[in-house]
C-alpha cells in the first residue's frame, strides 16, 4: 500500500508542477510533511540543503530521499520514476503539440500564463522554508520555522547569501560550498 501511495504522490507532485524542482518544493514539502507525516520539517530542510550540494535536479532528489525514508531502496525507485513519469509524458505531447501549433498566438499565451506561475511557485518554497504559515479560523498566522531559523548566525548566513547573490553574482555553487563550511563551523 504505501508503494503505490508513494507513487500517486509523487506522479501527482510531477503532474502538476512546472518550473523545475525549485517549484515543486512546496508542493513536496505539503504532501510529505503536511499531509502524509512522512518527514518531519527538519528533515525537510535537510533534504533541500542535501538536494541542493548533490548532483541531479533537486525534486528528483527529493523524492530519492523521501521514497529511501519511508519503503528503503524499494520506495526510492518507486518516487523517484514516479516524479519523471509525467515529465516525460508531458514532454512528448508538447513536442508533438509545438510542432503542430507553435506559430500559434494561443500557444504563446499559454507560455506567458505559465510563467508567472512559477515564479510564484518558487517564491511560496522560499516561504514555506522561513515561516511556518497557517491560518486561525480566516485569520492567516506565520511563525519562523526555528529548525531553520535556530539563531542569529542562521539568519546572518541567509543575508550574506542573498546579498553574494544579488549583489555580487557569486556563483551558486560557491555559495552552496560555502554555506556548508559555515554550518560546519559554527555548528
Amino acid at each position: 500500500m504505501i508503494f503505490l501511495q508513494l507513487f500517486w504522490t509523487f506522479f501527482v507532485i510531477g503532474l502538476f508542477t512546472f518550473g523545475g524542482g525549485g517549484a515543486m518544493l512546496s508542493l513536496i514539502q505539503m504532501q510529505v510533511v503536511q499531509k502524509f507525516g512522512w518527514i518531519t520539517e527538519g528533515q525537510f530542510t535537510d533534504i533541500v540543503a542535501i538536494s541542493q550540494c548533490t548532483p541531479g535536479p533537486i525534486g528528483i532528489n527529493c523524492a530519492t530521499y523521501v521514497g529511501y525514508e519511508v519503503a528503503g531502496i524499494g520506495g526510492s525507485a518507486i518516487a523517484t520514476f514516479a516524479l519523471v513519469l509525467p515529465s516525460f509524458l508531458i514532454f512528448y505531447a508538447i513536442i508533438t503539440i509545438y510542432n503542430k501549433y507553435h506559430e500559434s498566438d494561443m500557444f504563446e499565451n499559454v507560455m506567458k500564463g505559465l510563467r508567472p506561475a512559477v515564479a510564484g511557485l518558487i517564491g511560496a518554497a522560499a516561504l514555506i522554508l522561513m515561516f511556518k504559515l497557517g491560518m486561525d479560523g480566516l485569520k492567516p498566522t506565520a511563525s519562523i520555522l526555528t529548525e531553520n531559523f535556530p539563531d542569529w548566525k542562521s539568519w546572518a548566513i541567509m543575508a550574506v547569501s542573498v546579498a553574494a547573490s544579488l549583489l555580487f553574482k557569486v556563483n551558486p555553487i560557491i555559495m552552496i560550498l560555502a554555506g556548508g563550511v559555515l554550518g560546519l563551523l559554527l555548528y
